[in-house]
């Protein structure tokens, strides 16, 4: 949001989906959608502005220090790293592929879009 990290991603963005578990709920303030990208597909510029939170073993999600923008979500042992779809400039020249989670989702809204659900 603020500009203080930034990123490229070289080639075409892999089909998002929307993740609805509690955690990313938690963490984005409503549902998560992001799209996995290549570990060498991606630049990472402000490296200094970049904060990470371990939510597990498996996880830790990126965010922007200076204004709390979430950016990425990372299993640290893939070689891909989910980057958050609201972040990238328009146009993305992708659509949601998948819900996933869906049996965490909140309780104040309905999938309608007739996207495959996966409940876990």
């Amino acid at each position: 949001m603020c500009g203080a990290v930034s990123f490229e991603v070289i080639g075409a963005l892999p089909t998002p989906d929307a993740c609805h578990c509690t955690e990313c709920r938690k963490q984005s303030g409503h549902f998560w959608v992001s799209t996995d990208v290549a570990r060498t597909s991606l630049t990472i510029h402000g490296d200094e502005n970049l904060g990470w939170y371990s939510s597990s073993e498996k996880v830790r999600r990126g965010f922007c220090r200076i204004c709390g923008s979430s950016l990425f979500w990372d299993p640290v042992k893939k070689d891909t790293i989910g980057v958050a779809m609201g972040a990238f400039d328009l146009p993305t020249d992708t659509t949601l592929g998948l819900h996933i989670f869906v049996a965490e989702k909140g309780d104040y809204y309905e999938i309608m879009d007739g996207l495959p659900q996966n409940q876990h």
